[in-house]
Protein backbone atom coordinates (compact mmCIF):
# COMPACT_ATOMS: atom_id res chain seq x y z
CA UNK A 1 0.00 0.00 0.00
CA UNK A 2 1.16 3.54 -0.96
CA UNK A 3 1.94 5.87 2.32
CA UNK A 4 0.33 8.65 0.60
CA UNK A 5 -2.96 6.56 1.15
CA UNK A 6 -5.19 5.90 3.80
CA UNK A 7 -7.71 2.78 4.32
CA UNK A 8 -10.33 4.13 6.31
CA UNK A 9 -12.64 1.90 8.82
CA UNK A 10 -15.92 3.53 9.63
CA UNK A 11 -17.31 3.34 13.26
CA UNK A 12 -20.51 1.48 13.73
CA UNK A 13 -22.21 4.86 14.24
CA UNK A 14 -21.11 6.19 10.36
CA UNK A 15 -22.75 3.16 8.94
CA UNK A 16 -25.95 3.49 10.64
CA UNK A 17 -25.80 7.45 9.73
CA UNK A 18 -28.72 8.61 7.51
CA UNK A 19 -25.59 10.57 5.33
CA UNK A 20 -24.16 6.83 4.48
CA UNK A 21 -24.89 4.44 2.30
CA UNK A 22 -22.36 2.25 0.77
CA UNK A 23 -21.69 3.92 -2.73
CA UNK A 24 -20.39 6.79 -0.86
CA UNK A 25 -18.29 5.19 1.47
CA UNK A 26 -14.40 5.64 1.25
CA UNK A 27 -12.95 2.93 -0.99
CA UNK A 28 -10.81 0.04 0.09
CA UNK A 29 -7.06 0.23 -0.71
CA UNK A 30 -8.03 -3.16 -3.00
CA UNK A 31 -10.81 -1.30 -4.90
CA UNK A 32 -7.55 1.46 -5.63
CA UNK A 33 -6.58 -0.04 -8.98
CA UNK A 34 -6.20 3.04 -11.17
CA UNK A 35 -2.53 3.53 -12.11
CA UNK A 36 -0.98 6.63 -14.08
CA UNK A 37 -2.01 5.06 -17.37
CA UNK A 38 -5.20 4.38 -16.81
CA UNK A 39 -5.63 8.04 -15.78
CA UNK A 40 -4.26 9.33 -18.56
CA UNK A 41 -6.59 7.48 -20.89
CA UNK A 42 -9.57 8.65 -18.57
CA UNK A 43 -8.54 12.18 -19.67
CA UNK A 44 -7.74 11.16 -23.64
CA UNK A 45 -11.51 9.31 -23.21
CA UNK A 46 -13.22 12.43 -22.36
CA UNK A 47 -11.08 15.39 -24.23
CA UNK A 48 -11.90 13.59 -27.19
CA UNK A 49 -15.44 14.72 -27.81
CA UNK A 50 -17.55 16.67 -30.23
CA UNK A 51 -17.44 19.81 -27.52
CA UNK A 52 -13.55 19.68 -27.53
CA UNK A 53 -13.85 19.43 -31.44
CA UNK A 54 -15.77 22.74 -31.29
CA UNK A 55 -13.75 25.03 -28.89
CA UNK A 56 -11.28 26.73 -31.50
CA UNK A 57 -14.37 27.90 -33.12
CA UNK A 58 -16.24 28.98 -30.52
CA UNK A 59 -12.98 30.75 -29.46
CA UNK A 60 -13.07 32.41 -32.89
CA UNK A 61 -16.41 33.09 -33.61
CA UNK A 62 -17.65 33.95 -29.70
CA UNK A 63 -14.72 35.50 -28.47
CA UNK A 64 -13.13 37.24 -31.27
CA UNK A 65 -9.52 35.37 -31.49
CA UNK A 66 -7.28 34.49 -34.36
CA UNK A 67 -6.94 30.50 -34.29
CA UNK A 68 -3.24 30.66 -33.31
CA UNK A 69 -4.58 32.90 -30.47
CA UNK A 70 -7.14 30.12 -30.24
CA UNK A 71 -5.45 27.39 -29.53
CA UNK A 72 -2.85 29.08 -27.37
CA UNK A 73 -5.49 29.99 -25.33
CA UNK A 74 -6.98 26.38 -25.17
CA UNK A 75 -3.37 25.25 -24.21
CA UNK A 76 -2.45 27.83 -21.34
CA UNK A 77 -6.85 27.23 -19.99
CA UNK A 78 -6.12 23.32 -19.75
CA UNK A 79 -2.36 23.78 -17.87
CA UNK A 80 -4.50 26.30 -15.41
CA UNK A 81 -7.28 24.21 -15.20
CA UNK A 82 -4.86 21.13 -14.01
CA UNK A 83 -4.04 22.91 -10.78
CA UNK A 84 -7.21 22.75 -9.04
CA UNK A 85 -7.61 19.31 -10.54
CA UNK A 86 -4.41 17.57 -9.09
CA UNK A 87 -5.11 19.49 -6.03
CA UNK A 88 -8.81 18.54 -5.04
CA UNK A 89 -8.04 15.10 -6.15
CA UNK A 90 -5.72 14.71 -2.90
CA UNK A 91 -8.65 13.95 -0.26
CA UNK A 92 -9.90 11.67 -2.79
CA UNK A 93 -6.90 9.32 -2.90
CA UNK A 94 -5.96 9.70 0.47
CA UNK A 95 -9.05 8.63 2.02
CA UNK A 96 -10.64 6.75 -0.59
CA UNK A 97 -13.97 9.19 -0.36
CA UNK A 98 -16.22 10.64 -2.96
CA UNK A 99 -16.70 14.91 -3.99
CA UNK A 100 -20.18 15.46 -2.04
CA UNK A 101 -18.23 13.66 0.97
CA UNK A 102 -15.36 15.77 0.77
CA UNK A 103 -17.71 18.66 0.34
CA UNK A 104 -19.43 17.94 3.75
CA UNK A 105 -15.95 19.35 5.40
CA UNK A 106 -15.94 23.38 3.87
CA UNK A 107 -19.72 23.16 3.58
CA UNK A 108 -21.20 21.00 6.26
CA UNK A 109 -23.15 17.58 6.47
CA UNK A 110 -26.30 19.06 5.29
CA UNK A 111 -25.02 22.45 3.63
CA UNK A 112 -22.68 20.08 1.00
CA UNK A 113 -25.80 19.20 -0.77
CA UNK A 114 -26.30 22.64 -2.64
CA UNK A 115 -22.64 22.99 -4.65
CA UNK A 116 -23.36 18.96 -5.19
CA UNK A 117 -26.71 19.78 -6.85
CA UNK A 118 -25.07 22.95 -8.47
CA UNK A 119 -22.69 20.59 -10.23
CA UNK A 120 -24.84 17.36 -10.23
CA UNK A 121 -27.12 19.81 -13.14
CA UNK A 122 -24.53 20.99 -14.89
CA UNK A 123 -23.66 17.94 -15.65
CA UNK A 124 -27.44 16.65 -16.32
CA UNK A 125 -26.90 19.39 -19.22
CA UNK A 126 -24.03 18.51 -20.64
CA UNK A 127 -25.18 14.29 -20.49
CA UNK A 128 -28.20 15.78 -22.55
CA UNK A 129 -25.70 17.66 -25.06
CA UNK A 130 -22.99 14.53 -25.05
CA UNK A 131 -26.21 12.47 -25.39
CA UNK A 132 -27.40 14.51 -28.39
CA UNK A 133 -24.06 14.00 -30.55
CA UNK A 134 -23.83 10.45 -29.22
CA UNK A 135 -27.50 9.81 -30.99
CA UNK A 136 -26.80 12.14 -34.66
CA UNK A 137 -23.75 9.26 -34.67
CA UNK A 138 -26.06 6.23 -34.14
CA UNK A 139 -28.38 7.50 -36.35
CA UNK A 140 -25.79 8.53 -39.23
CA UNK A 141 -24.21 5.02 -38.76
CA UNK A 142 -27.72 3.17 -39.28
CA UNK A 143 -28.36 5.83 -41.88
CA UNK A 144 -25.42 4.61 -43.52
CA UNK A 145 -26.36 1.05 -43.97
CA UNK A 146 -30.20 1.05 -43.97
CA UNK A 147 -31.76 3.89 -46.67
CA UNK A 148 -34.98 3.18 -44.71
CA UNK A 149 -33.20 4.12 -41.66
CA UNK A 150 -32.24 7.40 -43.42
CA UNK A 151 -35.72 8.50 -44.36
CA UNK A 152 -36.39 8.88 -40.42
CA UNK A 153 -34.25 11.86 -40.53
CA UNK A 154 -35.35 13.73 -37.07
CA UNK A 155 -36.96 10.96 -35.65
CA UNK A 156 -33.96 8.73 -36.21
CA UNK A 157 -32.23 11.09 -34.37
CA UNK A 158 -34.68 11.48 -31.70
CA UNK A 159 -34.46 7.32 -31.18
CA UNK A 160 -30.31 7.50 -31.47
CA UNK A 161 -30.44 10.01 -28.48
CA UNK A 162 -32.44 7.25 -26.67
CA UNK A 163 -30.45 4.72 -27.47
CA UNK A 164 -27.63 6.08 -26.89
CA UNK A 165 -28.70 7.24 -23.20
CA UNK A 166 -29.46 4.09 -22.26
CA UNK A 167 -25.50 2.76 -23.37
CA UNK A 168 -24.41 5.30 -20.79
CA UNK A 169 -26.84 4.63 -17.70
CA UNK A 170 -25.86 0.70 -18.25
CA UNK A 171 -22.30 1.22 -18.20
CA UNK A 172 -22.64 3.78 -15.30
CA UNK A 173 -24.68 1.20 -13.21
CA UNK A 174 -22.02 -1.49 -13.66
CA UNK A 175 -19.71 0.34 -11.54
CA UNK A 176 -16.13 2.01 -11.92
CA UNK A 177 -14.37 -1.31 -12.85
CA UNK A 178 -16.98 -0.70 -16.58
CA UNK A 179 -15.68 2.85 -16.60
CA UNK A 180 -12.13 2.05 -16.02
CA UNK A 181 -12.43 -0.42 -19.24
CA UNK A 182 -14.55 1.84 -21.63
CA UNK A 183 -11.78 4.75 -21.20
CA UNK A 184 -8.62 2.39 -21.68
CA UNK A 185 -10.45 0.95 -24.72
CA UNK A 186 -11.30 4.31 -26.03
CA UNK A 187 -8.42 6.10 -25.59
CA UNK A 188 -6.49 4.38 -29.01
CA UNK A 189 -9.73 4.25 -30.70
CA UNK A 190 -10.21 8.02 -30.16
CA UNK A 191 -6.24 8.54 -31.51
CA UNK A 192 -7.35 6.41 -34.49
CA UNK A 193 -10.46 8.66 -35.33
CA UNK A 194 -8.30 12.23 -35.34
CA UNK A 195 -5.64 10.18 -37.51
CA UNK A 196 -7.94 9.28 -40.23
CA UNK A 197 -9.77 12.77 -40.51
CA UNK A 198 -6.14 14.13 -40.71
CA UNK A 199 -5.60 11.80 -43.43
CA UNK A 200 -8.91 12.17 -45.29
CA UNK A 201 -8.08 16.08 -45.27
CA UNK A 202 -4.43 16.27 -45.65
CA UNK A 203 -4.59 16.96 -49.48
CA UNK A 204 -7.49 19.46 -49.44
CA UNK A 205 -6.16 22.20 -46.25
CA UNK A 206 -3.41 24.14 -46.27
CA UNK A 207 -2.20 24.30 -42.35
CA UNK A 208 -0.33 27.15 -42.97
CA UNK A 209 -3.42 29.02 -44.20
CA UNK A 210 -5.67 27.93 -41.40
CA UNK A 211 -3.38 29.26 -39.22
CA UNK A 212 -3.20 32.82 -40.73
CA UNK A 213 -6.79 33.30 -40.47
CA UNK A 214 -6.92 36.65 -38.48
CA UNK A 215 -9.41 37.49 -35.24
CA UNK A 216 -12.49 39.08 -36.18
CA UNK A 217 -12.45 41.67 -33.22
CA UNK A 218 -12.44 45.27 -34.24
CA UNK A 219 -9.07 46.61 -35.04
CA UNK A 220 -8.74 48.61 -32.38
CA UNK A 221 -9.88 46.27 -29.64
CA UNK A 222 -7.30 45.52 -26.87
CA UNK A 223 -5.78 41.93 -27.18
CA UNK A 224 -6.31 41.03 -23.79
CA UNK A 225 -9.74 41.60 -22.58
CA UNK A 226 -10.44 39.21 -25.38
CA UNK A 227 -8.00 36.61 -24.48
CA UNK A 228 -8.44 36.80 -20.95
CA UNK A 229 -12.55 36.05 -21.49
CA UNK A 230 -11.58 33.45 -23.92
CA UNK A 231 -9.60 31.81 -21.06
CA UNK A 232 -12.40 31.80 -18.30
CA UNK A 233 -14.43 30.18 -20.60
CA UNK A 234 -12.02 27.60 -21.65
CA UNK A 235 -11.52 26.81 -17.79
CA UNK A 236 -14.83 26.53 -17.18
CA UNK A 237 -14.93 23.83 -19.66
CA UNK A 238 -13.11 21.19 -17.26
CA UNK A 239 -14.64 23.62 -14.08
CA UNK A 240 -16.84 20.94 -12.79
CA UNK A 241 -13.86 17.81 -13.32
CA UNK A 242 -11.86 20.47 -11.03
CA UNK A 243 -14.71 19.66 -8.33
CA UNK A 244 -15.50 16.29 -8.26
CA UNK A 245 -12.07 14.83 -9.41
CA UNK A 246 -11.89 12.77 -6.09
CA UNK A 247 -14.53 10.81 -7.65
CA UNK A 248 -12.07 9.12 -9.96
CA UNK A 249 -9.16 9.83 -7.69
CA UNK A 250 -10.71 7.59 -5.30
CA UNK A 251 -9.89 4.15 -7.21
CA UNK A 252 -6.00 5.67 -7.82
CA UNK A 253 -3.57 3.98 -6.58
CA UNK A 254 -0.89 6.76 -5.10
CA UNK A 255 -0.96 10.35 -5.31
CA UNK A 256 1.77 9.96 -8.56
CA UNK A 257 -0.60 7.82 -10.20
CA UNK A 258 -3.69 10.66 -9.73
CA UNK A 259 -1.15 13.77 -10.70
CA UNK A 260 0.90 12.23 -13.37
CA UNK A 261 -1.60 10.95 -15.13
CA UNK A 262 -3.68 13.90 -15.30
CA UNK A 263 -0.65 16.00 -16.53
CA UNK A 264 -0.13 13.26 -19.41
CA UNK A 265 -3.53 13.00 -20.70
CA UNK A 266 -5.25 16.15 -20.15
CA UNK A 267 -3.72 19.40 -21.72
CA UNK A 268 -1.99 17.88 -24.43
CA UNK A 269 -5.03 15.98 -25.61
CA UNK A 270 -7.02 18.89 -25.86
CA UNK A 271 -4.99 21.06 -27.70
CA UNK A 272 -4.58 18.26 -30.18
CA UNK A 273 -8.08 17.47 -30.85
CA UNK A 274 -9.14 21.03 -30.78
CA UNK A 275 -6.53 21.81 -32.99
CA UNK A 276 -7.73 19.31 -35.14
CA UNK A 277 -11.27 20.87 -35.11
CA UNK A 278 -10.23 24.29 -36.18
CA UNK A 279 -8.37 23.05 -39.21
CA UNK A 280 -11.29 20.30 -40.30
CA UNK A 281 -13.72 23.35 -40.13
CA UNK A 282 -11.64 25.62 -42.05
CA UNK A 283 -11.57 22.81 -44.32
CA UNK A 284 -15.08 21.76 -44.68
CA UNK A 285 -16.01 24.22 -46.68
CA UNK A 286 -13.56 22.58 -49.57
CA UNK A 287 -14.47 19.22 -48.65
CA UNK A 288 -18.27 18.73 -48.79
CA UNK A 289 -19.25 22.07 -49.92
CA UNK A 290 -20.22 23.98 -46.79
CA UNK A 291 -19.07 25.05 -43.32
CA UNK A 292 -19.43 22.26 -41.27
CA UNK A 293 -18.01 22.51 -37.28
CA UNK A 294 -18.94 19.75 -35.81
CA UNK A 295 -17.24 16.28 -36.57
CA UNK A 296 -20.72 14.00 -36.72
CA UNK A 297 -21.94 16.13 -39.11
CA UNK A 298 -18.58 16.55 -40.90
CA UNK A 299 -18.19 12.96 -41.59
CA UNK A 300 -21.68 12.08 -42.27
CA UNK A 301 -21.03 14.31 -45.49
CA UNK A 302 -18.41 11.53 -46.64
CA UNK A 303 -19.68 10.03 -49.49
CA UNK A 304 -18.31 6.55 -48.41
CA UNK A 305 -21.23 4.55 -46.95
CA UNK A 306 -18.33 2.12 -45.34
CA UNK A 307 -15.91 5.17 -43.96
CA UNK A 308 -18.80 6.18 -42.50
CA UNK A 309 -20.25 3.66 -40.96
CA UNK A 310 -16.25 2.68 -39.05
CA UNK A 311 -16.33 6.50 -38.34
CA UNK A 312 -19.86 6.71 -36.78
CA UNK A 313 -18.79 3.72 -34.62
CA UNK A 314 -15.93 5.43 -33.24
CA UNK A 315 -17.25 8.90 -32.69
CA UNK A 316 -20.23 6.89 -30.76
CA UNK A 317 -17.19 4.95 -28.38
CA UNK A 318 -15.79 8.63 -27.85
CA UNK A 319 -19.19 10.17 -27.04
CA UNK A 320 -19.75 7.40 -24.70
CA UNK A 321 -15.99 7.47 -22.96
CA UNK A 322 -16.98 11.30 -22.14
CA UNK A 323 -20.07 11.50 -21.19
CA UNK A 324 -20.45 8.10 -18.81
CA UNK A 325 -17.20 9.78 -17.03
CA UNK A 326 -17.80 13.14 -17.08
CA UNK A 327 -21.40 13.60 -17.01
CA UNK A 328 -22.83 10.52 -15.58
CA UNK A 329 -20.78 9.74 -12.32
CA UNK A 330 -20.79 13.29 -10.88
CA UNK A 331 -24.84 13.64 -10.93
CA UNK A 332 -25.26 10.25 -9.71
CA UNK A 333 -23.10 10.65 -6.65
CA UNK A 334 -24.76 14.11 -6.03
CA UNK A 335 -28.21 12.79 -5.96
CA UNK A 336 -27.30 10.07 -3.48
CA UNK A 337 -25.87 12.61 -0.91
CA UNK A 338 -29.15 13.98 -0.79
CA UNK A 339 -30.67 11.19 0.83
CA UNK A 340 -28.24 8.50 0.61
CA UNK A 341 -30.79 6.01 2.65
CA UNK A 342 -33.11 5.72 -0.48
CA UNK A 343 -30.90 7.00 -3.03
CA UNK A 344 -28.82 4.24 -4.25
CA UNK A 345 -26.25 4.62 -7.17
CA UNK A 346 -28.45 2.76 -9.58
CA UNK A 347 -31.08 5.41 -9.16
CA UNK A 348 -28.90 8.43 -8.51
CA UNK A 349 -28.11 7.22 -12.52
CA UNK A 350 -31.57 7.04 -13.48
CA UNK A 351 -32.11 10.28 -12.02
CA UNK A 352 -29.38 11.97 -13.70
CA UNK A 353 -30.80 10.18 -17.24
CA UNK A 354 -34.29 11.57 -16.36
CA UNK A 355 -32.73 14.91 -15.64
CA UNK A 356 -30.64 14.91 -18.80
CA UNK A 357 -33.55 14.10 -20.96
CA UNK A 358 -35.68 16.66 -19.68
CA UNK A 359 -33.03 19.68 -19.65
CA UNK A 360 -33.00 18.58 -24.05
CA UNK A 361 -36.28 17.83 -24.36
CA UNK A 362 -36.56 21.35 -26.44
CA UNK A 363 -34.40 19.84 -29.36
CA UNK A 364 -35.77 17.01 -29.04
CA UNK A 365 -39.22 18.45 -29.81
CA UNK A 366 -37.25 20.30 -32.42
CA UNK A 367 -36.17 17.21 -34.08
CA UNK A 368 -39.32 15.30 -34.57
CA UNK A 369 -40.68 18.27 -35.49
CA UNK A 370 -43.41 19.37 -32.91
CA UNK A 371 -41.44 22.88 -32.26
CA UNK A 372 -39.82 25.61 -34.21
CA UNK A 373 -36.62 27.20 -32.40
CA UNK A 374 -33.47 28.77 -33.43
CA UNK A 375 -31.33 27.95 -30.27
CA UNK A 376 -28.63 25.64 -31.73
CA UNK A 377 -26.76 23.39 -29.01
CA UNK A 378 -23.43 24.52 -29.88
CA UNK A 379 -24.78 28.49 -29.02
CA UNK A 380 -26.30 26.68 -25.76
CA UNK A 381 -22.85 25.50 -24.51
CA UNK A 382 -20.66 27.91 -25.47
CA UNK A 383 -22.70 30.55 -23.58
CA UNK A 384 -22.67 28.18 -20.31
CA UNK A 385 -18.65 27.86 -20.12
CA UNK A 386 -18.28 31.51 -18.80
CA UNK A 387 -22.07 31.60 -16.98
CA UNK A 388 -21.33 28.45 -14.64
CA UNK A 389 -17.70 28.67 -14.48
CA UNK A 390 -18.69 31.94 -12.24
CA UNK A 391 -20.37 29.72 -10.17
CA UNK A 392 -18.14 26.59 -9.72
CA UNK A 393 -15.22 29.01 -9.25
CA UNK A 394 -15.73 29.85 -5.93
CA UNK A 395 -16.35 25.86 -4.44
CA UNK A 396 -12.62 24.54 -6.24
CA UNK A 397 -11.42 27.64 -3.86
CA UNK A 398 -13.04 26.81 -1.36
CA UNK A 399 -12.20 22.77 -1.53
CA UNK A 400 -8.76 23.71 -1.67
CA UNK A 401 -8.19 25.81 1.16
CA UNK A 402 -10.09 24.10 3.27
CA UNK A 403 -8.17 20.59 2.86
CA UNK A 404 -4.63 22.07 2.66
CA UNK A 405 -4.82 25.34 4.51
CA UNK A 406 -7.42 24.69 7.36
CA UNK A 407 -7.95 20.98 7.71
CA UNK A 408 -3.73 20.43 7.17
CA UNK A 409 -4.67 17.65 4.90
CA UNK A 410 -6.44 15.28 7.69
CA UNK A 411 -9.77 14.46 7.76
CA UNK A 412 -11.94 12.47 10.18
CA UNK A 413 -13.51 10.40 7.90
CA UNK A 414 -15.91 9.12 10.08
CA UNK A 415 -17.63 12.32 11.32
CA UNK A 416 -17.94 13.52 7.89
CA UNK A 417 -20.94 10.71 7.94
CA UNK A 418 -22.43 11.69 11.16
CA UNK A 419 -21.49 15.34 12.41
CA UNK A 420 -19.43 16.74 14.71
CA UNK A 421 -18.26 20.44 16.25
CA UNK A 422 -16.10 19.99 13.12
CA UNK A 423 -18.06 18.97 10.84
CA UNK A 424 -21.72 21.01 11.39
CA UNK A 425 -24.82 20.82 9.39
CA UNK A 426 -23.77 23.37 7.62
CA UNK A 427 -20.33 24.98 8.03
CA UNK A 428 -21.43 28.82 6.69
CA UNK A 429 -17.83 29.76 6.01
CA UNK A 430 -18.22 27.72 3.27
CA UNK A 431 -21.81 29.53 2.34
CA UNK A 432 -20.43 33.08 2.83
CA UNK A 433 -17.12 32.13 0.71
CA UNK A 434 -19.64 31.01 -2.01
CA UNK A 435 -22.43 33.41 -2.14
CA UNK A 436 -20.26 36.56 -1.97
CA UNK A 437 -18.30 35.97 -5.20
CA UNK A 438 -22.02 34.90 -6.62
CA UNK A 439 -23.58 37.94 -5.68
CA UNK A 440 -20.66 39.85 -7.12
CA UNK A 441 -21.89 38.27 -10.36
CA UNK A 442 -25.20 39.04 -10.19
CA UNK A 443 -24.86 42.74 -9.62
CA UNK A 444 -22.38 42.47 -12.59
CA UNK A 445 -24.89 40.74 -14.54
CA UNK A 446 -27.75 43.07 -14.32
CA UNK A 447 -26.36 45.97 -13.87
CA UNK A 448 -22.83 46.10 -15.99
CA UNK A 449 -21.39 47.36 -12.87
CA UNK A 450 -17.86 45.19 -12.30
CA UNK A 451 -18.21 43.58 -15.50
CA UNK A 452 -14.75 42.68 -15.31
CA UNK A 453 -15.61 40.29 -12.14
CA UNK A 454 -18.10 37.97 -14.58
CA UNK A 455 -15.76 38.46 -17.21
CA UNK A 456 -13.32 36.73 -15.71
CA UNK A 457 -15.65 34.27 -13.69
CA UNK A 458 -13.36 31.30 -12.65
CA UNK A 459 -10.72 33.50 -11.96
CA UNK A 460 -11.92 36.17 -9.82
CA UNK A 461 -14.41 33.85 -7.78
CA UNK A 462 -11.94 30.76 -7.12
CA UNK A 463 -9.60 33.52 -5.65
CA UNK A 464 -12.20 35.42 -3.87
CA UNK A 465 -14.05 32.28 -2.68
CA UNK A 466 -10.89 31.46 -1.59
CA UNK A 467 -9.70 34.09 0.60
CA UNK A 468 -13.27 34.70 1.84
CA UNK A 469 -13.54 30.95 3.49
CA UNK A 470 -10.01 31.58 4.97
CA UNK A 471 -10.48 34.39 7.19
CA UNK A 472 -14.28 32.92 7.65
CA UNK A 473 -13.23 29.45 8.52
CA UNK A 474 -10.68 31.23 11.22
CA UNK A 475 -12.81 33.39 12.71
CA UNK A 476 -16.22 31.26 12.57
CA UNK A 477 -15.46 27.89 13.50
CA UNK A 478 -14.89 27.74 16.94
CA UNK A 479 -12.09 24.73 16.95
CA UNK A 480 -10.42 25.76 13.86
CA UNK A 481 -7.20 27.16 15.29
CA UNK A 482 -6.71 23.39 16.94
CA UNK A 483 -7.76 21.79 13.96
CA UNK A 484 -4.61 20.22 12.64
CA UNK A 485 -4.25 18.78 16.49
CA UNK A 486 -7.96 17.40 16.79
CA UNK A 487 -8.49 15.80 13.65
CA UNK A 488 -7.63 12.30 13.53
CA UNK A 489 -8.18 9.81 11.27
CA UNK A 490 -10.35 7.07 11.73
CA UNK A 491 -7.98 3.83 10.12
Amino acid sequence: MSNDIIEVSLTDEAKSSDYFNSDLAPTKVAERTWGTGNIAALWVGMAICVPTYTLGGVLTAYFGLSVVEALITILLANVVVLIPLTLNAFPGTKFGIPFPVVLRSSFGIVGSNVPCLIRGFVACGWFGIQTMFGGLAIHLFLSSISDGWAQLGGIGEVIGFFVFGFLNVYIVIKGAESIKWLETLAAPLLLIVGIGLIWWASDKVSISEVLATPANRPEDAGFFSYFFAGLTAMVGFWATLSLNIPDFSRYAKSQKAQVTGQILGLPLTMFLFAALGVLLTSASASLVGETVSDPVSLIGHIDSPFFVAIAMLLIIVATLSTNTAANVVSPTNDFQNIAPKYINHTRGVLLTGVVGVLLMSWELLKKAGLIESDVSVESMYSNWLLGYSSLLGPIAGIMIVDYFLIRKQQLDVSALYTGSDLYPKVNWAGFLAFLVPVAITLIAIFTGQLSWFYDYGWFTGSLSGALIYFVAAKSMVSKVNNLSNAASVSS
